[in-house]
């Protein structure tokens, strides 16, 4: 295997017996070498292949840029979030989450801190993202001798949601507030405090994450056969009220009309949250 370019010292491309473009990284395997010369397999430690061209292209431009040790725990850092979340991210999270945290490193040494806006939300809703964001902090600032603060957790759990649910950074945050304004209707109508570890509330907050893309996207349920509603609304008064609440507010800040299908679906996830 022959090396194609020399991106730095660390980093090169290269091509497999399929045709296939490779970077590699690995510890001065770049050193003194030029393209055509042989690659020292011994010296790799990643391989990196995107299948989006222009998203590799890119990855290999920030490369440059960036220490390979840091593009090393970023891998792991993904890893660690497709294994705590049990799902695959969109690739362009190699061009993301490197370019934040680096650039966080280096306000970190200007002085610069940025808050995150909507940390407490982030802490709340998305506890499993917001984990991995709390062990990628601690990874960085113990290898790299910095401090960065919980913000930055917060942040990189926002880049790991838009790889997750192939979103933008603006949506999501909308997303999040969306989320937090509904739950403090049910919060406030009933008087309580959720278990935000049991099994319901889970479910009410994945619900509601797919809900406010219903929402932002002005889509619906389809189903219009109306009897389940009716019936779910005699069973369950107080949720149900709850509900409609939620819908007066939705359309008061959204335009938004809910369906009756719609507010079936709430109304079951509230009473589960609120009374088991």
């Amino acid at each position: 295997m022959k090396i194609d370019k020399v991106i730095n010292n660390n980093v090169i491309s290269t091509f497999d017996e399929v045709g296939q473009e490779l970077v590699m990284m690995g510890r001065g395997l770049a050193f003194q070498k030029k393209a055509g010369e042989e690659v020292d397999e011994s010296k790799i430690e990643k391989v990196f292949t995107l299948k989006d061209r222009q998203t590799f292209d890119n990855f290999k431009l920030l490369l440059r840029e960036i220490p390979a040790e840091l593009m090393t725990h970023v891998e792991e850092i993904i890893q660690d979030a497709k294994e705590t979340l049990q799902t695959d991210l969109n690739e362009k999270i190699y061009l993301s989450l490197p370019d934040h945290i680096h650039f966080a490193m280096e306000r970190y040494k200007q002085g610069i801190e940025i808050k995150n806006g909507i940390l407490w939300e982030i802490k709340q809703i998305y506890k499993d993202e917001f984990a991995v964001g709390q062990r990628a902090v601690k990874r960085i600032n113990q290898s790299f001798d910095i401090q960065l603060p919980e913000d930055e957790a917060a942040f990189i759990a926002i880049h790991i949601l838009e790889a997750s649910m192939n979103e933008q950074t603006e949506h999501t945050v909308y997303t999040t507030k969306f989320i937090q304004q509904v739950i403090n209707i049910v919060k406030y109508h009933f008087n309580v405090e959720f278990d935000e570890d049991s099994l319901n509330y889970g479910r009410f907050i994945t619900h509601l994450k797919y809900f406010s893309q219903r929402v932002f996207n002005g889509s619906h349920y389809k189903n219009d056969d109306d009897y389940l509603y009716i019936m779910i609304k005699q069973k369950h008064k107080e949720a149900s009220k709850c509900t409609e609440k939620i819908k007066n507010f939705i359309k008061k800040e959204y335009d938004h009309d809910l369906t009756n299908e719609e507010m079936l679906y709430l109304t079951i996830h509230i009473e589960r949250v609120v009374n088991r």
